[in-house]
């Protein structure tokens, strides 16, 4: 199945159901689909092929939407690029691309520097006169019935660049099946259902604002679109909008469940709330229950490179877990080792630590990174993907992640694991966020340093240091023996913690 099909199918089976909220303006699929053709027919005038890769710097708004689906009724690839980065990083991304258009808007003119390009592109404003064209004239001109090319569904689709927490990011190339299959297990998984609405405030440069946007398409629901995260506002429209399901980072729930309005809201349509891209804290998990009260409440653990991995649908009865495989996924453990040197034969037991790796075999699955064979080489070792993770399976199946391969912490011969030195920190009511590194020592060879935003400003590292030695969950040689205060963490545009940027500055 291709991604132009999937959207026909929806126009033709309710073409009045609304298909996009845009603060005041709300359009049907019908009207949306019309908007497409007439887009992609100005597009195909333009020159735009199939393959083309078209870069697309723009911020959630209909105007977005409406050209994501006029490039895949083209056969060409969307490339959404993160508009959080810095004009370095976006030139870079366009020059991997070797981008035939490059779409913008008022808000992301400045990260293009146009003198900077070997071969000009053609510049589309969406706002302006500035580009060569602008999204008036694209819809102004009259669709046509153009021969549209053969798509098959193992073509490109899109291309994601991974955000990345050191160095360039990657670009994923993902197919029109990897779409199709990523959206159909999403909402499965997620218990969505027939006509669903969602908060399209996640960009469509990142997978999981394409999955809500997607997975809204297949069931004939409706986008309502927040252009910039305003915790206040999001509340709002959840509770006006009825809005059914909800696909956020952990801290979007945490500034909108903090609120006092919150607890005065109604949310009665919400049915599901998902989240994914950062562990959620205990505290947290138990508060959205209170807040949201949803049906259900599930933990998507995945990457842009595999859309799922697993997902944990019960996550209130069992904080930190991520669950089973996901329906298209095969997924071992194995021993852990820096140097990439064990196979997918050499799997750990039950309730041992190991990395994680995805098969990638699945629908879901991309194949190898944009122009980068040798990052392919060193993540895809006999089709399995190695996710660089580390986790566990409990008595009954169920993952946990513990951490990073690159960030455990050897102390005196054993293992560390950042999280479970982080998440006791974290039942501190003094502590906001904690990150845990290991700094290196002669004798020990590495010892637990603690980074902590505290959410009180009397807390003090005695305080901490006490309440870790009599924590009964802490061993002692776990226990920090430096704590470093900061008033907050750098990040990545998705709300990660840069934990390499925090260790090299330290």
């Amino acid at each position: 199945m291709d991604l132009r099909t999937v959207f026909e199918y929806s126009i033709e089976r309710h073409p009045q159901k609304v298909a996009i909220i845009d603060g005041d303006r709300r359009y049907t699929y019908r009207e949306l689909g019309l908007e497409v053709k007439s887009v992609a027919s100005s597009l195909h005038r333009l020159g735009v092929n199939k393959n083309d890769r078209i870069a697309v710097l723009l911020k959630n708004r209909f105007e977005t939407v409406v050209i994501f689906w006029a490039i895949q009724k083209l056969g060409a690839i969307f490339a959404g690029i993160n508009v959080r980065q810095s004009q370095e990083i976006v030139h870079y991304c366009l020059s991997d691309l070797e981008s035939k258009f490059v779409i913008y808007d008022a808000s992301t003119e400045y990260l293009i520097n146009k003198k900077r390009f070997m071969e000009r592109p053609v510049f589309i404003n969406i706002d302006g006169n500035d580009g060569d064209i602008n999204y008036e004239e694209l819809k102004k001109q009259e669709p046509y019935d153009f021969n549209p090319n053969q798509i098959n569904e193992n073509d490109l689709a899109v291309i994601l660049y991974t955000s990345g927490t050191t160095g360039n990011p990657k670009g994923v190339p993902r197919s029109h099946q990897n779409e199709y299959a990523a959206a159909f297990a999403h909402i499965f998984q997620c218990h969505y259902e027939w006509h669903d609405s969602t908060l399209g405030v996640i960009p469509l440069y990142h997978t999981m604002g394409l999955r809500s946007l997607l997975s809204m398409v297949l069931l004939n629901g409706t986008f309502i679109i927040l252009r910039d995260f305003d915790s206040y506002e999001a509340i709002q429209l959840i509770e006006q909008e009825n809005i059914n399901c909800l696909y956020l980072l952990p801290n979007m729930y945490h500034d909108m469940a903090a609120l006092p309005e919150a607890n005065k809201s109604n949310f009665s349509e919400l049915r599901t709330i998902v989240y994914a891209g950062a562990p959620m804290t205990s505290k947290l998990i138990g508060l959205c229950t209170e807040v949201f009260r949803p049906k259900y409440f599930v933990n998507h653990y995945g990457s842009t490179e595999i859309y799922t991995y697993s997902f944990c649908d019960h996550i209130s009865e069992k904080p930190g877990c991520v669950g089973k495989p996901g329906i298209h996924q095969n997924i071992r453990i194995i021993e852990p080792d820096i140097s990439r040197s064990k196979t997918p034969a050499d799997t750990v037991k039950d309730g041992e630590i190991g990395e994680i790796i995805v098969h990638i075999g699945s629908p879901e699955s991309f194949k190898g990174y944009w122009n980068k064979p040798d990052h392919t080489k060193r993540s895809v070792i006999q089709n399995w993907f190695y996710t660089g993770d580390l986790g566990y399976r409990d008595a009954d199946g169920d993952m946990f992640v513990v951490g990073r391969l690159d960030e455990m912490i050897l102390h005196a011969g054993d293992n560390i694991y950042p999280i479970e030195v982080e998440s006791v920190l974290l039942e501190h009511q003094k502590v906001q966020e904690a990150v845990v590194v290991g700094e290196d020592d002669e004798r020990w060879g590495q010892v637990v340093v603690a980074y902590i935003v505290p959410s009180d400003p009397s807390l003090t590292v005695n305080e901490l240091d006490l309440f870790c030695k009599r924590h009964p969950k802490l061993s002692n040689y776990k226990r920090p023996r430096k704590y470093i205060f900061r008033a907050s963490f750098p990040k990545t545009a998705v709300g990660k913690i840069m934990r390499k940027k925090i260790k090299s500055n330290y």
